[in-house]
């Protein structure tokens, strides 16, 4: 049993851009003795678990390699993602996408991030810390395009919290690494397809101005089309209505029929 056709509106994959952006360029200084500047480096970020970075730079068998090749760096990954029910709205409202389509209104979910703050340096560490924790109070709203064809969204980023670590756990030369852990969460929402809205083209009203058996109208209104593209009034003259577009230069027909049997 399938919910719906297939769709992807990607979502999530504009969510991840989204979280990593705000951290991306993100640049630190390294000074000499006098307080003059010597080494500007940009810190590179990438998604995946801090494992992986980690690992690349414990096996690295170029002890002496400059250490600023592999550290600082960060990384970040999707921990979770949770309903949020507080944020739910009327499941029947709708968001119109374009004129002749919408969508329902979407899934609240609260998307846990993990980002990881790797450095040698204890000090780069609170270099980059001291760049972002000014931000969040403890959030930090942006606003973003999520879905084609909508409005954009605000969508706040929680800090929940900021932890420290020491990995240096071998001999004297293996190389150290400080890690800092911070964790966000995402307000996010998730849409479903987009539907096509179907437009009225024949509409039978029977119009009863006395609850009597036997009096009233039957009221029949439909758009009226040539075969050549005129538009017309005449019934006599218009191709089927199903065959009628909304955009074509149409006009009404109206049948007033009596339901006595007069017309």
């Amino acid at each position: 049993m399938s919910l719906v056709n297939h769709f992807y509106n990607g979502t999530t994959r504009r969510y991840i851009a989204l979280f990593g952006s705000l951290f991306n360029k993100m640049s630190i200084t390294r000074d000499d003795n006098d307080g003059n500047e010597v080494q500007r480096m940009v810190v590179p970020i990438s998604y995946g678990p801090y494992q992986k970075f980690l690992a690349k730079v414990t096996q690295d068998p170029k002890l002496n390699r400059p250490q600023a090749i592999s550290l600082p760096r960060m990384s970040f990954e999707i921990m979770s993602m949770n309903y949020d029910g507080a944020r739910k709205t009327n499941s029947r409202n709708t968001l119109q996408t374009t004129d002749n389509s919408f969508v329902y209104s979407p899934a609240p979910y609260n998307i846990e991030f993990n980002l990881y703050v790797m450095t040698k340096y204890a000090e780069d560490g609170t270099k980059i810390l001291e760049q972002i924790l000014p931000f969040f109070k403890p959030e930090y709203t942006f606003t973003a395009f999520i879905l084609d064809d909508l409005p954009a969204l605000d969508l706040p980023l929680i800090l929940n919290s900021v932890t420290a670590e020491d990995l240096y756990e071998a001999d004297f030369e293996t190389r150290r690494s400080l890690m800092w852990t911070l964790s966000f969460t995402m307000k996010g929402w998730f849409f479903g397809p987009t539907r096509e809205r179907k437009r009225i083209k024949f509409i039978d009203v029977r119009a009863y101005p006395q609850m009597q058996e036997g009096e009233g109208s039957n009221i029949l209104i439909q758009p009226g089309l040539t075969a050549n593209g005129e538009p017309t009034t005449d019934i006599n003259e218009t191709i089927p209505f199903q065959h009628i577009e909304f955009d074509d230069d149409w006009g009404v027909i109206t049948m007033i029929e009596e339901l006595d049997g007069e017309t």
